[in-house]
């Protein structure tokens, strides 16, 4: 704001109401600084767009790569606030022996045309990682529906485990046609 020589300040504050003390109060307020951190921020969003993987160790030695003058705890704390998160890759782990001796049996269920429940079970087994273990576990599913209809886990893998998830689905099944 200017000021002419002959408005003095009180004729300035009398003409606009103002009292005197935000006359001076407007007068020290500067315009807000811009982010400090917003190049930084950008340059941690190129990155993070870029290898998605990284997560804030890498992504500080990226930063120093490219000359910035960095804190890990400034990156981790931007990351934090943006929730910028690394995508981690889960490595595939292969469990299946197919190279063995015996006889391998051809796959009658490719070939079918399912048109109601119960016509096409399939199974599979997997295991579950604790904290102190693995346990195993065992699924029945319906082809056509794609629900569950038996289960079972143990801490072995012995015929035992997918037997009881066979019993439990014929349980199920037996059951539901009689109430259907």
């Amino acid at each position: 704001m200017k000021v002419r020589r002959a408005l003095t300040i009180g004729r300035m504050i009398e003409r606009t109401d103002l009292s005197r003390a935000s006359f001076y109060r407007h007068q020290r307020e500067a315009p807000p600084e811009p982010d400090p951190d917003m190049n930084l921020w950008d340059a941690i969003q190129r990155i993070a767009l870029e290898m998605p993987s990284y997560g804030r160790p890498r992504i500080t030695a990226e930063l120093r790569r490219r000359g910035w003058t960095v804190n890990a705890k400034r990156v981790s704390r931007l990351m934090r606030e943006d929730n910028l998160l690394c995508v981690r890759r889960r490595r595939f782990v292969v469990t299946t022996d197919s190279e063995h001796a015996l006889r391998v049996y051809p796959n009658l269920a490719r070939q079918m045309v399912l048109t109601d429940v119960d016509q096409l079970w399939v199974a599979d087994i997997t295991y579950v990682r604790l904290q102190e273990e693995f346990v195993f576990l065992a699924v029945i599913l319906d082809a056509y529906s794609r629900r569950l209809i038996g289960w079972e886990l143990d801490r072995t893998l012995e015929a035992g485990l997918t037997l009881a998830a066979l019993r439990m689905a014929l349980a199920r099944r037996s059951h539901h046609r009689l109430a259907g």
